[in-house]
């Protein structure tokens, strides 16, 4: 009988040891496309212990610089941004990063474009947000409130059930990146240094109605909440991108929010000349996002709003703090230095990984 349940507990181990191998075999390791998959896993493997964090989709993880806001006002920040990370994302998000963190952070950031989205949209983006999120009971209410009618809950306990079919595509870059993905950004900020002015903006969508839908709002009530719950300071933000669109009906609502829950709201698009943002020079897909240079433009500013008006303290002085950053300013300045290189060279850049 001994022999029986040691065979059987054997056989156990090792179906469970195969089949996590081949799960992380499977699951795409965005080292050569869609490196923004790797954003979220990120925050884990950082000192999680900032005063700043940063909410929002791609007008967060591709505009705004954490080491700009480091070295202007010894700020310590992390943007837990996603492509298309809808408001709910960014909820369970900070529900996530309170349960991590080390220390509680002072303030949380959040940019409201994504409030015009009043359901799920699309399982890929969804995946890019939720597949990097640890397992845990936050995850599974964040896809619980995310899944598209044709996903299930299952598939995001366990990826294998929705990238079995890889084992097709398998290359040496899912041995290369078994153990660990690759770094893909300094602190959720994903660096690029080419330029790419903008020289059409597209006339906006024409829609039937500009009033927020229940399911954003509720979410933004609910990111309010949590945060005083926590003694948190929180902050509304538009990017000051040119497109896609901010309609002046969705500002006027989160103005209306911002006065009713007490909360300071920029829409930075009002202040594209006090930034100094030049969309010849600070863009680098023809003013979607900002490049590195418009970032670092952008943190500036955002950096001395925060000093002004909350209680973030300047952590240059504090030694172990600035030993940290001083590694990430030099991980940031050298991709930098080989991103130019490679535009001088070859005119377009190559390297996305930090290295």
């Amino acid at each position: 009988m001994k022999q029986i349940v040691i065979k059987i507990i054997t056989a156990i181990v090792a179906f469970t040891l195969v089949f996590a191998a081949l799960q992380r075999l499977l699951m795409p390791k965005y080292a050569s496309f869609a490196h923004e998959g790797n954003l979220i896993r990120e925050y884990y493997s950082s000192t999680r212990d900032q005063d700043v964090i940063i909410l929002g989709d791609c007008e967060v993880y591709a505009n705004i610089s954490p080491i700009a806001l480091w070295e202007n006002y010894g700020i310590t920040s992390f943007l837990r941004g996603s492509p298309q990370q809808l408001v709910w994302h960014s909820y369970y998000l900070l529900e996530d990063t309170l349960r991590h963190a080390r220390e509680m952070p002072r303030l949380v950031v959040f940019n409201v474009m994504a409030m015009q989205y009043a359901e799920p949209q699309y399982e890929p983006f969804n995946r890019l947000t939720l597949d990097g999120m640890r397992l845990s009971p936050t995850k599974i209410r964040a896809v619980q409130s995310s899944m598209m009618e044709d996903e299930d809950l299952l598939s995001y306990i366990f990826p294998f059930f929705r990238f079995k079919d890889n084992w097709r595509y398998v290359s040496a870059e899912d041995f290369r990146y078994f153990f660990r993905n690759p770094q893909v950004s300094i602190n959720g900020f994903m660096i690029r240094s080419d330029v790419m002015p903008v020289t059409f903006i597209p006339d906006p969508l024409r829609r039937a109605t500009y009033e927020f839908g229940e399911k954003p709002l509720y979410y933004l009530q609910r990111i309010v909440d949590l945060t005083r719950q926590h003694g948190i300071d929180l902050m509304l933000i538009k990017a000051p991108v040119l497109f896609p669109h901010w309609a002046d009906g969705w500002n006027e609502q989160i103005v209306e929010f911002a006065q009713e829950n007490d909360l300071i709201y920029i829409n930075f698009l009002e202040y594209i000349d006090e930034i100094g943002l030049d969309f010849s020079m600070h863009t680098f897909n023809a003013g979607l996002h900002l490049n590195v240079f418009g970032a670092e433009l952008l943190a500036d500013y955002l950096g001395k709003i925060i000093t002004e008006n909350f209680d973030i303290p300047d952590r240059r002085s504090f030694p172990e703090t600035a030993a940290h950053w001083a590694k990430l300013t030099e991980q940031y300045q050298r991709l930098i230095a080989i991103q130019q290189q490679e535009i001088a060279e070859t005119g377009r850049i190559q390297s996305i990984l930090i290295p």
